[in-house]
């Protein structure tokens, strides 16, 4: 068994995590490998010299890897999908940053959950992508998120129109800063920012949720994740920004621009005794009296 460890030169992904996994490693016998800019990134800010197998890109990771751990917050977790690709590899996220709706391992359980880990104490949780038509070339062959898709405005000021089809009917001319079509995985990221609900990981539903649409009367919408979204962009500028996930990139007005159901998941690791609902109480502070 090899896993692969990544996460961002951040002080809260200091050594120690990288120190627990290696002894465990002598231990109970697995490999690990390092992304290689996190690895030199502990060895000098730390002043400790860790030797261990690395990976530098997504080739070398699925060659080598049988699970990848993703030190970090759920940004962090949303990066390995551009390692781990079509592979199916699947992602154990440990939360050293604040919210973590995807990185759910406590810091302080990071030996327990790598114990369960190499015992196979868990289950796959498969969680449907959002992918651009590839004939948009600007996220070249990573053109799918877990998250959401995003359309925004370029500049500070002029909104955008942004004419919806689903399955080629119309939907409406949203004239809004932007729109979100969000997975029920990322409907606790931006869409729920921007009023939108918040659905279970099963749901198989899309959520088109406009951000700071110019009629109040707009909301969120709840459709099948079968159908086909598509959109013709329009504004004062000749061009607008389009996401998937934290992946920016600037785009001409295009005559159009559709999205899908991905043909492949994106696994997670749920460790024994996890469930979706309890992170939403914990994280969200449901049924806590914080009245003096």
């Amino acid at each position: 068994m090899t896993i692969a460890v990544y996460a961002r030169n951040t002080k809260e992904n200091h050594s120690d995590y990288l120190k627990q996994l290696l002894t465990l490693s002598e231990k109970e016998k697995f490999k690990v490998i390092v992304y290689k800019p996190y690895l030199d990134y502990v060895n000098t800010s730390f002043s400790i010299t860790f030797n261990s197998n690395t990976f530098s890109n997504s080739e070398e990771l699925i060659a080598k890897a049988d699970y990848v751990i993703s030190l970090g917050g759920d940004g962090t977790m949303l990066e390995t999908l551009e390692f781990v690709r079509k592979s199916g590899i699947p992602v154990l996220g440990v939360n050293t940053g604040r919210l973590g709706f995807l990185a759910t391992v406590y810091k302080d359980d990071f030996e327990k959950a790598i114990q369960l880990l190499t015992k196979e104490k868990f289950t796959l949780d498969k969680r449907e992508l959002i992918e651009l038509d590839s004939a948009t070339t600007c996220f070249n062959e990573v053109n799918y998120a877990l998250n959401e898709f995003t359309i925004h405005k370029k500049e500070s000021g002029a909104m955008i129109n942004i004419d919806t089809y689903i399955d080629g009917i119309f939907l409406n001319s949203y004239f809004a800063d932007g729109l979100i079509v969000s997975t029920p995985t990322g409907s606790t990221a931006y869409s729920l920012s921007c009023g939108g609900p918040i659905m279970v990981p099963d749901s198989d539903n899309f959520i088109i949720t406009p951000i700071a649409p110019h009629n109040l009367n707009v909301r969120p919408i709840v459709i099948s994740n079968n159908k086909t979204v598509s959109f013709k962009v329009s504004g004062r500028n000749d061009s607008f920004n389009v996401s998937l996930d934290s992946r920016t990139k600037t785009i001409k007005n295009e005559p159009e621009l559709t999205i899908r159901k991905a043909d492949f998941r994106f696994n997670m690791v749920n460790l024994e005794g996890q469930h979706f609902f309890e992170t939403l109480r914990n994280k969200l502070l449901w049924g806590i009296d914080k009245r003096q």
